[in-house]
């Protein structure tokens, strides 16, 4: 499981890299789940240019960085100040500009300001709920004036180690809960991609199936070579399908689906049948079939797949008449 830790200003001379800094060093000592700093000075998003919806799918490059970094999180920790008593502005657009790689996940919050920060996370929570973000209660607050020495060099009591231990306690807690949910609306956008692979064969579209797959997947099919790498040499084993087939059908079954982040793996069996060209129906072979996906920030995509049969080691002959 991975926590990202949101330091949410990028203002200079800020002070939050130093309350980002002291939540990761003691983050990292646990042993239930993965943390990692995320500074939005590494995710330079213009002011919200994206057109409104739902889907995951970004025009913007920037935006497609940013909603991966955010899909391979479980849960985050919010670090943020207080800025005229509110949000501020870059954290609040950066939140806005991804939607479905936020929910389901759990949200805890460090902050720190005059009043420690504390109406900032009042309007964070309400922002939470409308990206489906499940914010835990506990939180830490710091206010200038007792935790940082002259209101710029973070120095905080012990105290607020317990505070903040509670904090993480409770966004691992929920994030772990929140994961069967989460595993479930994968689950399903996988099976839709699979879907779309099977119209694809069927309708013989070579760029449906193309989107499918990343640009850099890597094959271990049947026929040769070992590995066929690229969209390109996938879509070449697709195409000599085709000139051997007037219809095409594809079939999968028992597909087994894990997910964890933003990698899933699944395996079944597939097979490929039809009417050939010169009118014969074949049934066609089933062969052993292994996906692994990647999350893209629009979509879940094929980075490898491979399809094989068992192998009679007496004669060398591929055993093709198995069936599941």
């Amino acid at each position: 499981m991975k926590i990202g830790i949101v330091l949410g200003s990028t203002r200079p001379g800020r002070v939050g890299d130093q309350v980002a800094r002291w939540v990761h060093a003691r983050a990292v000592d646990r042993m239930d789940a993965e943390f990692a700093l995320v500074d939005l000075r590494d995710h330079p998003l213009p002011h919200l240019e994206e057109p409104p919806g739902f889907s995951g799918r970004y025009q913007d490059e920037r935006t497609r960085e940013w909603a991966a970094t955010v899909a391979a999180c479980d849960g985050f920790v919010f670090v943020t100040p207080e800025y005229n008593h509110s949000v501020p502005g870059v954290l609040k657009n950066a939140m806005d500009h991804v939607h479905v790689e936020w929910n389901t996940k759990a949200a805890g919050f460090v902050s720190y300001g005059g009043a420690g920060g504390a109406r900032s996370v009042e309007q964070l929570r309400l922002v939470c709920g409308a990206l489906q973000l499940a914010d835990v209660a506990p939180q830490v607050t710091l206010p200038l004036a007792a935790e940082f020495e002259n209101r710029t060099e973070f120095k905080p009591g012990d105290h607020q180690l317990a505070a903040l231990d509670l904090v993480l306690d409770h966004v691992v807690a929920w994030s772990a809960a929140l994961a069967t949910l989460r595993r479930g609306d994968a689950d399903t956008a996988i099976r839709r991609r699979l879907d779309a692979i099977v119209g694809g064969l069927r309708n013989k579209d070579l760029e449906a199936l193309r989107r499918c797959y990343a640009p850099g997947v890597v094959s271990f099919d049947v026929e040769p070579p070992l590995q066929h790498v690229g969209v390109d040499a996938k879509l070449e084993n697709w195409a000599k399908v085709f000139t051997i087939f007037e219809k095409v059908d594809y079939e999968l079954r028992d597909l087994t689906i894990a997910v964890s982040g933003d990698l899933a793996v699944g395996h079944g069996f597939g097979r490929v049948s039809g009417t050939l060209k010169n009118g014969v129906v074949s049934d066609g072979m089933w062969v052993r079939a292994t996906f692994v996906f990647r999350h893209t920030g629009d979509d879940w995509v094929i980075v490898h797949d491979q399809a094989s049969v068992p192998l009679d080691f007496a004669t060398g002959r591929g055993m093709t008449e198995l069936a599941p």
